[in-house]
Parts: structure tokens; C-alpha cells; sequence
């Protein structure tokens, strides 16, 4: 048995990727796709929290080799970029592509094609970031890219914030899941991303990921093809409540979890309106927090060179 094959190729051959497919495309009617459950007709184009309609809209896409390690290898992650968000954290550095939409549409013919080329010019792996919204058009694309050849892993690079059905309806199709748990409070994540309960439904979004994948696995080239990877971005004055992030990845995830500990954190998009955002973080800062996630037991960790000692 090949354990690297990616498990969308069997879900095609049985016909159950199709009747995935359209279970999700279901969920756009009266849209519940995300937790915001916003229930517009999304078909018809209407459009909600997201702002994104029936169509896929992409900001670019190409081999990427700004990722971790295991995902980029020699000839980097595929990584296309999906407009628009089910977020609106105000410290976003993507915001011209999440906040405002910058980007064009694509058909599902359009992306099995970018799909399939991307793994041609030797990419590891279909890194989707920010897919949530289109994931029912990304599954039907899948279903038309399989036929043309694809079969590298794909990556599912998200905030965390999930809903769990759709996420049920995702087993087998998804072979890495990369979420970025942003906040460990509810209060900081309602007042800095509009979304209520993020830490609530983020745990058991990941739980959920957990529970269809597993710990990272890693090939003989050390390249990933299954598994998870928590990214975590430290915040100013702990305002992403880093220590229950990790205390809950430790004793509710494992402790063997990979979890890249991120440092880059800096003033952007709304950032300036708020005082306690408007600085990046200390080193002594990120030093407390690899600390503690190592007296937690977290060993798997990918921390910022230069950033602490």
C-alpha cells in the first residue's frame, strides 16, 4: 500500500468524490459553509460575511517557497490564493486579497488546469490558502483535475475557523491540514476579527482535522503528505493568549503536533486604530512563548532564527 498516495485518488475511483462534491455545493443554497452560517443563496450570488459569490475568485497562484520546509522541499508549494475571507481581523497583511477581493474569477475547469500544472513544473504539494468559502467549486475541480493527472497531496491552509460538518464532508479529500489558531480568548478574537466564539469553534475545527489525519507524516525526502501543522502568530503583549494556544494543542491535540511558532507579526491593514496593536512583537516576547511551549512538551517546533536565544 502506497501511505503517500493521496486519498482523493480512492474517493474518485468509488464515485464518492462527486457525491461529495455535491453535498457541499448544497451548502451553499442557504449558505453554511463557514460557522458564520449566514444562509444567503450563495448560487444565486448573493453574498455574505465572506463576500464572496457562487464564482471562485484567485488573487495569483504558482510554486511558493515562502512555506515551511516540509511543505516547500526543492521545488516549492503549489500554492494558489483565494480571495476574499471568512475573517476580518483588523492586523491582516493580506487584506488588499481578503478584505477587499482583489483578484479574478475562475471556473472549476480553470482550476483543475492550474492545478495540474503546478504539480508539471514539480511542485510538492496544492497548497490552498484561504479556501473555506469555495470549497464546494475547489472539490469539483479536484474531480476534474484527477482524470488530467494530479496527484500530489493537498494542503488546507486556513484561519481554523471551521465549520465541522463541512469539515466532515473534507475526510479522505484533504491530505494536510495547515490551520492558524490566531487566538486563544474569544474576547481579544470577537473585538480583532469580528467573529465570535473563534477560540470555541477553532478547537473543535481542529480537533476534528486531527481526528481525519493525524500527526504530520513526512516522506524519505522529508516532504509532508499527510497530517497537521498548526501555524501560531505571536501578538503583542500575548493578545493572541498564546499560552492556552499551546496548552490546548498539548493536552487536547498531541504534543507531537508540528507547531511553527511565528514571529513576523507587524502593524497592518486596520493594525493603527488600535494602540496595543501598533507595535511588533519584542524578542523577549517570543522567547517566553517558545519557552512555554517546550515546558508544555510541544518538541515538534519551528521557531523564528534571530528571534530568540
Amino acid at each position: 500500500m502506497n501511505k503517500s498516495k493521496p486519498g482523493y485518488i480512492n474517493l474518485f475511483e468509488a464515485d464518492e468524490l462527486n457525491k461529495r462534491g455535491k453535498l457541499l455545493k448544497k451548502r451553499l443554497k442557504e449558505c453554511i459553509i463557514c460557522p458564520h452560517h449566514c444562509k444567503i443563496n450563495r448560487l444565486e450570488n448573493k453574498q455574505g460575511f465572506c463576500r464572496a459569490g457562487n464564482n471562485m475568485v484567485i488573487a495569483s497562484y504558482g510554486p511558493h517557497y515562502g512555506e515551511e520546509d516540509v511543505l516547500v522541499g526543492r521545488n516549492g508549494s503549489g500554492t494558489v490564493f483565494f480571495s476574499h475571507c471568512t475573517l476580518q481581523c483588523v492586523f491582516c497583511q493580506n487584506c488588499d486579497i481578503s478584505y477587499f477581493g482583489e483578484g479574478y474569477e475562475v471556473s472549476p475547469e480553470e482550476l483543475a488546469v492550474i492545478m495540474v500544472g503546478l504539480q508539471e513544473r514539480g511542485c510538492h504539494n496544492i497548497n490552498l490558502v484561504s479556501p473555506t468559502h469555495f470549497i464546494p467549486q475547489i472539490v469539483e475541480a479536484l474531480s476534474l483535475a484527477i482524470p488530467k493527472g494530479l496527484i500530489i497531496p493537498l494542503v488546507y491552509n486556513t484561519s481554523g475557523y471551521e465549520d465541522t460538518d463541512t469539515l466532515r464532508l473534507l475526510e479522505g479529500i484533504i491530505d494536510i491540514y495547515m490551520p492558524d489558531i490566531k487566538f486563544g480568548d474569544n474576547i481579544n478574537a470577537k473585538k480583532y476579527t469580528k467573529s465570535s466564539h473563534y477560540f470555541d469553534v477553532t478547537r473543535e475545527a481542529v480537533k476534528e482535522m486531527y481526528r481525519q489525519v493525524g500527526n504530520l507524516q513526512v516522506n524519505n525526502q522529508g516532504i509532508a503528505y499527510r497530517g497537521l501543522l498548526i501555524r501560531h502568530l505571536v501578538m503583542p503583549d500575548n493578545l493572541a493568549s498564546t499560552d492556552k494556544v499551546l496548552k490546548y494543542i498539548a493536552e487536547e491535540i498531541s504534543c507531537d503536533t508540528l507547531v511553527n511558532l511565528m514571529s513576523q507579526y507587524y502593524p497592518a491593514h486596520k493594525s493603527y486604530t488600535f494602540s496595543e496593536l501598533s507595535r511588533g512583537i519584542t524578542r523577549y516576547e517570543y522567547t517566553q512563548a517558545v519557552q512555554h511551549a517546550r515546558q508544555l512538551g510541544l518538541t515538534r517546533l519551528i521557531t523564528s532564527s534571530g528571534m530568540h536565544l
